[in-house]
């Protein structure tokens, strides 16, 4: 089995697509004006209306800007200079600075336009440098 994406599913498209696109630099292949996905080369983060929602039970099936459980992440090259670059280009809704975390990555975790949580991370430790050396 194979993790193919995450989608997430909001009252605008544009906006949420448009911050995606900002924060990785990946151009979105933008399907409908409801439906886009930023693709990378491990999974593809999706894009859905919640006009998408009648395909999967209707509209109560998933309800945007609610969500407090996941943290979309991005293994970056270097954490650091992702924030700086983001501080420049964007208004972070930023929850922790870059910080190394007990199990060896630095991580810097801000929130979306939706609420979501995003996390940028890089290894650090010699553990962590070792376990994500092969993907």
């Amino acid at each position: 089995m194979k993790l193919a994406s995450l989608r997430i599913i909001t009252t605008d498209t544009e906006i949420l697509t448009d911050f995606y696109e900002k924060i990785t630099g990946i151009q979105a292949i933008r399907y409908t004006p409801d439906f886009s996905e930023i693709k990378t080369p491990v999974a593809t983060l999706a894009i859905g209306s919640t006009r998408t929602l009648q395909f999967f039970g209707g509209e109560t099936t998933a309800r945007p800007a609610e969500n407090r459980t996941a943290i979309v992440e991005f293994l970056v090259d270097d954490v650091d200079a992702e924030f700086e670059r983001l501080k420049k280009d964007l208004t972070l809704d930023l929850v922790q600075e870059p910080t190394v975390m007990p199990w060896g990555n630095k991580s810097l975790l801000f929130r979306d336009p939706e609420g979501n949580l995003v996390n940028f991370f890089t290894p650090v430790s010699k553990e962590a440098l070792e376990k994500f050396k092969a993907e």
